[in-house]
């Protein structure tokens, strides 16, 4: 069957990335159709990552409030606290509920048309428009035409044969967000400790489980600045977490009364690991949180001679085109950046450049990316919000750079809440005052470091930024103390001018 209207625009994929390109070219009045395979839009961010993650966090939040800032504030909890779980998840779920069916309904109201299946290139061209075949849960298969495509599917936990992931004990990260997913265990095995894993070990180990983390590299969430690290550590260990680095787990698999896991020293050589020492870990599940695989098979690629690179689909980094015209492609299965925002971004930049290629669309004008000041988050207690380069980073290419750092201890806003614990650390050019990198970990983290989002994206000097008036008092001081000691000239901080 064949749909006979011609769409200005077919999306596979709802994810942030696919289902906000949908809603911005209906915006500019084109004619948008939306593919999604799964029963629910939102991909995996609404369904099975941030969204649900962030509910349950909030949950786990409370509870560490009520332990640890109760008493202090005057709130007297008697008896110990009481988890429901269940209950925790129910509410994750009515969550997830309400934001995917608040995408449904944009997407009738901006009237994007919603097909449901699987969809994959067939034929075509931007002269002739591009045939999308959809496969339907019960095999039939209906096509639609297209001016232009962006490819927006995605990724899925990625699997290790070795971990034997069998979705009852050993789990990924979308097994443990299910919405019957609903009973503690009393103990977990986390292996990974990148972003993924430090939120579920926070998360579990808050509602009382046991938790240990395995990680290949020195250290967890390698990618974060050596001292954010280092305060998140003292957390996670004061809640009892015990994080393993440089561990090579061999084997995982199921036992009468849970899993065990089978590691050994990650500086092993291949052919020494037989003869390595080995170390058995116990626990009653198992959370494999690797990373993520590009979601790219069976799209139909080959046909329009679109070459994967380990898995990924390459694309112009300026207009999100891949090597076919006419066809683009964002979000995680162009393995640029995992992020939702980030896939979002490319989605705005894609929509425009598809658009403007296709014209008469008011407002609509070719754009090019910029990927340098694409924020990243953590949402462990305390939060964790980072930008552009780190402070090794930033040494290596610029040579001279200024950093400066201010405490949430000398915060009067951060004292009143009782969100002592955290720093922001800002680094300079100093050659030129521009900001080239930021990192935060403490109350509101995310949502400060977008203030330097914004600042490095418009070109803002230090002196500029500072200039800005701060509300007092706010978290957001803290920004405007750290910018201001890169000079030496924080008030509310002991230090001399720079």
């Amino acid at each position: 069957m064949c749909v006979e209207d011609i769409y200005d625009l077919a999306i596979i994929g709802s994810g942030p990335g696919g289902y906000h390109a949908a809603l911005r070219a209906a915006s500019y009045g084109a004619k948008v159709a939306l593919i999604e395979k799964e029963s629910r839009l939102g991909g995996t961010c609404s369904n099975w990552g941030c969204i649900p993650t962030k509910a349950l966090y909030s949950s786990a939040k409370m509870i560490a409030d009520l332990k640890e800032k109760a008493d202090l504030l005057g709130i007297h909890v008697k008896g110990p606290i009481e988890y429901d779980f269940a209950k925790a998840v129910e509410r994750k779920n009515q969550v997830v509920k309400e934001l995917t069916d608040g995408i449904a309904q944009l997407c009738k109201v901006k009237k994007v048309q919603v097909f449901k299946g699987f969809g994959s290139l067939v034929e075509g061209n931007i002269y002739t428009n591009i045939t999308v075949n959809i496969q339907k849960d019960d095999g039939s298969n209906i096509q639609i035409k297209a001016k232009r495509i962006i490819i927006a599917t995605g990724s899925k936990p990625a699997a290790i044969p070795a971990f034997n992931i069998d979705h009852k004990r050993i789990l990924d990260s979308d097994d443990i967000l299910r919405s019957d997913f609903k009973t503690l265990p009393k103990t977990l095995i986390i292996i990974g400790g990148g972003v993924i894993g430090c939120e579920f070990a926070n998360i579990f180990a808050e509602f009382g489980t046991k938790v240990t983390i395995l990680e290949y590299l020195p250290t967890i969430l390698a990618n974060e600045e050596k001292l954010v690290v280092k305060t998140l550590k003292k957390k996670l260990k004061h809640l009892g977490i015990d994080i393993h680095e440089s561990k090579n787990v061999l084997s995982v698999k199921t036992t009468e009364n849970g899993v065990q896991a089978v590691v050994c020293d990650a500086k092993t050589q291949r052919d020494q690991i037989e003869q390595a020492e080995k170390q058995v870990i116990e626990a009653e599940m198992c959370l494999v949180s690797i990373g993520r695989q590009k979601y790219t098979d069976g799209l139909g690629l080959e046909k329009f001679q679109i070459k994967l690179q380990r898995g990924s689909i390459p694309i112009n980094h300026e207009t999100m085109e891949t090597s076919f015209p006419g066809i683009y492609a964002i979000g995680d299965c162009t393995g640029i950046l995992m992020l939702a925002h980030f896939a979002s971004y490319q989605g705005d930049i894609a929509v425009m450049n598809a658009l403007s290629s296709i014209g008469g669309f008011k407002g609509v004008y070719p754009q090019k990316a910029d990927f340098n000041t694409v924020p990243a988050t953590t949402f462990t207690h305390p939060n964790i919000g980072s930008v552009g380069l780190r402070q090794k980073e930033a040494k290596e290419k610029y040579g001279d750079i200024l950093i400066g750092r201010f405490s949430y201890a000398s915060s009067g806003k951060a004292k009143c809440m009782a969100e002592e614990n955290g720093f922001m650390m800002v680094i300079v050019d100093a050659h030129t005052d521009l900001i080239v990198g930021a990192s935060c970990i403490g109350e509101a983290a995310p949502e400060l470091i977008s203030e330097i989002s914004v600042a490095m994206r418009l070109g803002l000097t230090t002196h500029q930024l500072a200039s800005v008036i701060h509300s007092h008092p706010t978290l957001s001081e803290i920004v405007l103390e750290a910018v201001e000691d890169t000079h030496g000239m924080a008030i509310h901080k002991a230090g001399k001018r720079r």
